[in-house]
């Protein structure tokens, strides 16, 4: 059996003899009912129809300074397909409204005019004011007050001093936020390192509830939701994407309300239940642009985590071709001395004293001290893995055979093709 799964742009495929012991864990989104196969008609209809609140036309009226927060390079976002309605109902609303779209890079590398470009297309950006956030410049930043958590609230000043703040983005599920999209647009989106790390801290990470598709209880998720409040997001387009990240669903309205409505309909789509617990677990990051660096791909490495016995190997496919994606992730990984001791130095930080990357770190330390982690990965990135304590494979049926030849061949093997797209159903509760 051939499986075609997602790695860089090209993708690689995946050959499984029909004597193996493998099960396939996709999500059902490819079966989601759509009401259009005109992705502009979907995102249209959402935002005629707005949840727990009036249209965006009208919330625009008499507002001056808008501000649209947008999704950064690191995220699938169709935003072409939203942005122009979004756009073109502000004016409606009111047409001398001053309009600034303000990237969400969070704790990300600034966004270039190329991928702007490749984003929201060349008429866009050469015609509309756009602002790159940067979490690191506090003469941009203002303070909003205090979390439930303690950690200060400080963002972008242009979003803060808006007269409507609202926001696109998409909702997958997320591996420590319970899934992305609405609130994490301001937290971590537009937010400075110190609110990022206090929200990100050691503690929060380590919650059972801060897992995939996880909300209710979920520390990171509360603090998130108190930061859109606070911030005064008014209204989001949230769509749902599949394999070829193409909109098949689209919520509108109240950051919160439509949120929880997009949540709420995605999970019966995303959640996946193997059959038993697997010693071979083969997952990707759903390709580009997910899977351009380490940092990004713990992300689907925590969905065969979910599906795997302790002692398994996990097999992980991510060019990674723009290397680790984070220099304290690449450090603490390198330099450790084994997972195990760095997950302790790691759970000893404070709230208020987090380091950048930690997070990512602590989560991979957790999956590190318990499974063995092979990379299928570009050639230029390998050295640096091998640095960091992973094996490495240029292929996927190269690291299957490493697997298998420590596993035997009547192994039981689970193939995740895109691990960011399910919902792993907890073992113990199968």
């Amino acid at each position: 059996m051939d499986i075609r799964l997602p790695f860089s742009r090209e993708g690689m495929t995946l050959h499984l003899d029909e004597k193996l012991d493998f099960e396939v864990l996709e999500s059902f989104i490819e079966s989601m009912p759509r009401e259009s196969d005109s992705e502009d008609e979907i995102v249209r209809k959402a935002m005629t129809r707005p949840i727990g609140s009036p249209r965006l036309s009208e919330l625009s009226v008499g507002k001056e300074k808008v501000v649209i927060i947008c999704s950064d390079h690191t995220r699938p976002v169709p935003s072409r397909h939203i942005i122009p309605f979004m756009l073109k109902e502000i004016r409606e609303g009111n047409p001398d409204a001053d309009i600034t779209l303000l990237i969400a890079t969070g704790f990300h590398r600034a966004t270039t005019r190329e991928e702007l470009i490749n984003k929201f297309g060349e008429e866009t950006v050469a015609r509309e004011k756009i602002v790159i956030h940067d979490s690191r410049d506090m003469a941009a930043i203002t303070n909003l007050g205090i979390l439930p958590s303690g950690a200060p609230l400080l963002v972008n000043r242009i979003a803060a001093e808006a007269d409507l703040l609202v926001s696109e983005g998409f909702i997958e599920t997320h591996f420590f936020a319970g899934f992305s999209g609405g609130r994490k647009s301001v937290l971590p989106g537009i937010s400075s390192q110190v609110t990022v790390l206090g929200n990100h801290c050691s503690a929060f990470i380590d919650s059972p509830k801060s897992r995939t598709g996880i909300l209710e209880g979920n520390p990171i998720h509360r603090d998130m939701v108190a930061a859109c409040k606070m911030a005064g997001l008014r209204y989001i387009v949230n769509v749902i994407i599949d394999s070829d990240k193409r909109i098949v669903h689209a919520v509108a309205g109240d950051a919160i309300e439509a949120h929880e409505a997009g949540c709420s309909f995605l999970r019966e789509y995303c959640l996946v239940r193997p059959k038993r617990p697997a010693d071979i677990a083969i997952s990707t990051n759903g390709g580009y642009p997910l899977d351009q660096n380490m940092y990004q791909s713990v992300k689907g490495m925590t969905a065969a985590e979910a599906a795997l016995k302790d002692g398994g190997i996990l097999i992980m496919v991510a060019a990674c071709d723009d290397g680790h994606g984070g220099e304290g992730f690449y450090e603490a990984l390198k330099n450790c001395e084994s997972p195990l001791a760095l997950m302790e130095e790691i759970l000893k930080v404070p709230q208020d004293e987090t380091k950048p990357d930690q997070w990512e770190y602590q989560i991979q330390s957790r999956i590190l001290m318990h499974h063995r982690v092979i990379y299928v990965m570009c050639e230029e990135s390998r050295t640096m893995a091998e640095e960091m304590g992973f094996e490495t494979a240029s292929d996927v049926n190269e690291a299957l055979s490493m697997a298998l030849a420590r596993k035997g061949p009547g192994a039981h093997i689970t193939v995740i093709p895109d691990g960011v797209s399910v919902m792993v159903g907890e073992l113990e509760n199968l």
